[in-house]
Parts: structure tokens; sequence; C-alpha cells
């Protein structure tokens, strides 16, 4: 079983290279090739997420000690967030075969996908920083491309931003991490739980730039300013794995890893923490609230979104943790929703400008009946997903004496609630304007990945117990280890 963890990480590399040496066939060949590698994936992923969750610890390593070698292992958190990847890489892969056809070299375009998704699963399956840094890399120089991938000036302008806000983020992880390895020892994960690594003297600076490496990589204020550009320029369905998954997985990821083994629950790194949550809710919603961009208002609505996560981990209480990856799978599902329904209007109107939109229920029934599911579960109506996980982080942050920030979760809550009725009444709803009378449907492999997404905002409200008992809690517990 332990040579599945490597077969993540080289079935999207394969699929790369396959679609690269093919490239001089017809554009279809790469369709079939890399779907045929995301679904592959996806069934390595099942096959070892059940040993996973059941109990069972899997590792791989290769070429000696850390930080010399290849170390991967796969915990109930890896898992979690290897579904995550899986699921939506398949979905916006699926999507991907018609919307790209308005793009050139598509190949290309599909290497790219592929090299961001190897870079994601080497991330998760890390068993140390080096390794799970080296992921994050792979997986930024793809995106850095795929935010381009238009070649316009729009899309070269938000890709250059991004590479020189990332590049700042590279530099402060590794100063973390050379510093860390300075002070410790080790970068091992397991070993940094061991040794007690809080109670080091002089972890303050490793923990600030570690901290602030990740939260640039996950765009949370006022780390941002990379972040409405990139996911609103992107084709949509990077821009769906880029707000669904990738922010989640180089960034809030590695902050879950190190949550307590560096930033220790109720010490000053904890309150900094909170903070950093909390002007995410309210600048996010806030922000989100005057875009008339679709794109852009669903780009500030992620770091709106993240928030809620980053509070739940901040908090530190079981019930706290299981609220905030709850969350994470949600906005994960309808946010990939919402930009692939996004460019579904855009690629049919030719316009991502809600006030030039409207009526759209009546010319787009699955796009809007989906995109009202998506708005029932991320303003947290019950019993939607988004309902539980956000009232399960509200309620955690009161027991655990956090007031203040659960009532600015609440009103984060209620901001959310008008900029997406802003969403869905410009868009799907009044008059249809005489510029778009002719609109219709998109293709079914556009449709379906929003049908299936929106199967999951109502599935996992319905089945929250159950997605808690054999989800959530057991990687809740991966993240705790360091407690």
């Amino acid at each position: 079983m332990s040579a599945v963890l490597p077969a993540l990480v080289v079935v999207p590399l394969l699929t790369a290279l396959a679609v690269a040496v093919s490239s001089r066939g017809s554009e279809r060949t790469s369709d079939v090739l890399c779907n045929a590698g995301m679904i592959v994936m996806l069934v390595l992923t099942v096959s070892v997420a059940g040993p996973v969750l059941g109990g069972s610890s899997i590792s791989w390593n290769m070429g000696g000690p850390t930080p010399l070698g290849i170390h991967l292992a796969a915990d109930a958190l890896s898992v979690l967030l290897l579904l995550v990847i899986a699921v939506g890489g398949v979905l916006a892969c699926v999507y991907s075969v018609p919307y790209m056809r308005s793009y050139t070299a598509r190949p290309r375009y599909y290497v790219l996908f592929a090299l961001m998704v190897a870079g994601m699963n080497m991330v998760v399956l890390g068993a140390d920083i080096v390794n799970m840094y080296v992921g994050i890399e792979v997986a930024a120089l793809a995106c850095y491309a795929l935010v381009a991938y238009g070649l316009g000036r729009e899309y070269l302008e938000a890709s250059f931003k991004y590479q020189i806000l990332g590049t700042v983020g590279t530099l402060l992880l590794l100063a973390g991490i050379g510093v860390t390895y300075a002070l410790v020892g080790t970068l091992s994960f397991a070993e940094m739980a061991a040794a007690n690594v809080a109670s080091v003297a002089g972890m303050g600076l490793p923990g600030v730039l570690l901290l602030s490496g990740f939260a640039l990589k996950a765009a949370f204020v006022p780390y941002h300013a990379w972040l409405p550009d990139a996911h609103s320029t992107a084709p949509a369905p990077v821009s769906a794995l880029l707000s669904g998954i990738f922010i989640k997985v180089v960034g809030l990821y590695g902050l879950m890893r190190l949550l307590y083994l560096v930033f220790v629950p109720g010490g000053v790194f904890a309150t900094i923490i909170l903070l950093i949550a909390s002007l995410s809710i309210v600048a996010g919603a806030l922000l989100a609230l005057v875009q008339s961009d679709m794109k852009r208002l669903l780009a500030y609505c992620t770091i709106s979104q993240m928030g809620y996560v980053l509070l739940g981990l901040a908090v530190g209480t079981p019930l706290a943790l299981i609220g905030a990856l709850f969350h994470l799978v949600n906005h994960a599902a309808f946010k990939e929703l919402f930009f692939l329904g996004a460019g579904s209007v855009e690629r049919q109107t030719g316009t991502r400008d809600i006030g030039a939109l409207g009526g759209l229920n009546s010319r787009m029934p699955f796009t809007s009946v989906t995109s009202a599911i998506g708005f029932f579960s991320v303003t947290g109506c019950p019993p939607f997903s988004g309902f539980w996980s956000k009232l399960l982080i509200i309620v955690a942050a009161v027991y655990a004496g956090y007031t203040g920030f659960a009532v600015v979760a609440a009103i984060g809550a209620v901001i959310t609630i008008g900029y997406f009725l802003k969403y869905q009444l410009g868009v799907f709803f009044g008059a249809l304007p005489d510029t778009i009378q002719n609109v219709r449907e998109g293709p079914v492999s556009m449709v379906a990945p929003l049908v299936v997404l929106a199967v999951f905002c109502v599935a996992l409200g319905l089945a929250f117990p159950w997605v808690i008992q054999h989800l959530l809690e057991p990687a809740a517990n991966a993240i705790l280890i360091g407690a």
C-alpha cells in the first residue's frame, strides 16, 4: 500500500509527460490523456483513504534521512486533502474539455494543470517541511503560468503580481525553514512533535517567518493583494482550483501541520492568528460587497471564507478544528461550483459584469439552480453544508471564551448574504438584456461538474454526522498530534 503514495505524485507527472509528448497529435488526445490521468489519481486516492481513515499509518521514503531524502506519509489530514484535490481535479478537468477550446495550445494547458496537481499532492504527502516546500513550489510555478494563460495584458499583469508576492512568500518560508532547522535539528513533522518544538528558545523568529510565508500563500488579509487579480483573470477551471483547493494546500495546510508544533494555542501567535482571521472575514466580505465583476466578487469571498477556517484553527479546541476542516471541505465544493458557474456564464454571454447580466435562470437553468444551491450553502442556510461548519466554528469560539471573535464571524455571515444576493439577483433574475437574448446553457461536460458539486453541497449537509465521525474527527486528531 505504501507504493500508492509516490504513485499519487508520479501519475500526474506522467500525465503531464504523456500530454507533452503527444501534443503534436490532435488536441482531443490531450483531453483524453489528462482526464484519464485525473481519474486514475482519484482511484488511487480512494484506495489509500480507506485504510488510513480506518487507523492505519502509511509511509514511504527514498534517498536517505531528512532533509535529503524523499519522505512521504499519509494520515487522516493528508487523506482529507487528497480527496479534495482528486475530486476537484477530475471535475475541473472534465469542465476544461469544452471550456479551453477558445484558448490556443490546449495541450500546454493540460501539462501545467497536471503539474499543479502533482505539486499539491506532494505538499499534503510530504512528511517534512522540505518535501512539503518542494511541492509548494512545483504547484506555484505551474499556477503562475496558468494565471497568465490568456496572454492578454490583464492576464500577464495578474501573473506578474502573483509571482512577485509568491516569491516573497517563498523567501519567508525558506528563511523560516532554515532557522527552524538550526534551532531544532530536524524538519520532520513527527520528530518535531516528539521534540516539543514550541519550548525551544528562539522559536519566535521562525514562527513569524513561517506564519507570514504561509499566510501570504493562503492570501489572508493583509497578505491578499495578489489573489483578486489572479483568481479573476485565470481560466475558469484554474480559478476554481485556485480558490477551491490550491490556496488551502500551499498555504493553509502548512499552518495546520505546524499549528501546535510552533503556534501554541492561547499564546501570542494564537492571538495574532485570531486577528488575521477576523480581519480576513470582515475585509474580504466588505470588498466582495462592492464588486461588479463576478469573478472578483468570488475572489474576495474566498478571502472572507478562508478566514472562518483560520478562526477555527486559531481557537484550537477539538470542536473548532472539526468546524474549520468542515468549512474547508465545504468551501472547496461551493467555491469550485461558483467559479465554474461563473465561467459558464462568461463563456455563454461574453461578460463577467454583473450589471450587464440578468434573467439567465430562463436560459441557463442548470447553472442557475446549482448556483442557488451554492448560495444556500455559502450563506449558511440549513440544512446545507455551510450552515453546520459555520455554526460549529461560532459555537466553539463562544465556548472557548472568544465571544468577540464569534460576533465578528456572525457579522461576516450577514455580509455574505448581502453580496451573494447581489450576485444571484444580478446574474440570474430580472429582465434578460437584449444583448444576450440568444444565450443558452453550456455543453453537458460543463454542466455535469456543476451538478456534482451542487450534490456535494446538499449531501455534506444532510450527512454531516457521518462526515464528522469518519472524515473530520480523524483529520482533527492528526492536527492535534503536536499539542
